[in-house]
């Protein structure tokens, strides 16, 4: 899994959640920065409150918190969903557009993005796929 660190970097850069169940997420600057948390219907659901979209808790009766809004929180995206966003931004690009090899270190994620080979290294296979994708959505922010 990748960290809280990075997963806000993504954010910032404009990487946009689209809710699903399974989904880990974390609620940053509240005193729970240590806790990973799983969307399910048993008991963390998306729901509307007061016209905006939430993140509520049902059956969590010794927490105080009921519910935080989705803009509040900090998706943490698996490997898969980091690959597959990637794929989706390579769209278009020169077979093969995207690598995944494993190294002595760790991960190193290959692009082809507009005529440029580019690299990204790390512990993990999704911080390396993490870090991809950031340039990607960095670079768009910039154009």
């Amino acid at each position: 899994m990748i960290s809280l660190e990075l997963a806000q970097e993504l954010k910032r850069a404009g990487l946009t959640w689209k809710m699903a169940q399974n989904d880990f997420f974390m609620v940053p600057d509240r005193g729970l920065d240590d806790h990973v948390f799983v969307v399910n219907n048993m008991t963390v659901m998306i729901e509307e409150v007061h016209g905006q979209l939430a993140v509520t808790f049902h059956g969590i009766v010794e927490w105080a918190l009921d519910h935080v809004l989705v803009t509040e929180v900090i998706w943490l995206p698996t490997e898969a969903q980091l690959r597959e966003q990637l794929e989706q931004r390579l769209v278009g690009e020169p077979e093969p557009a995207l690598v995944l090899i494993s190294t002595a270190d760790g991960y190193r994620c290959e692009i082809q993005l507009q005529g440029k080979f580019l690299a990204f290294e790390a512990f993990g296979a999704g911080d390396a796929y993490a870090l991809a994708l950031l340039y990607i959505l960095q670079q768009q922010m910039s154009s």
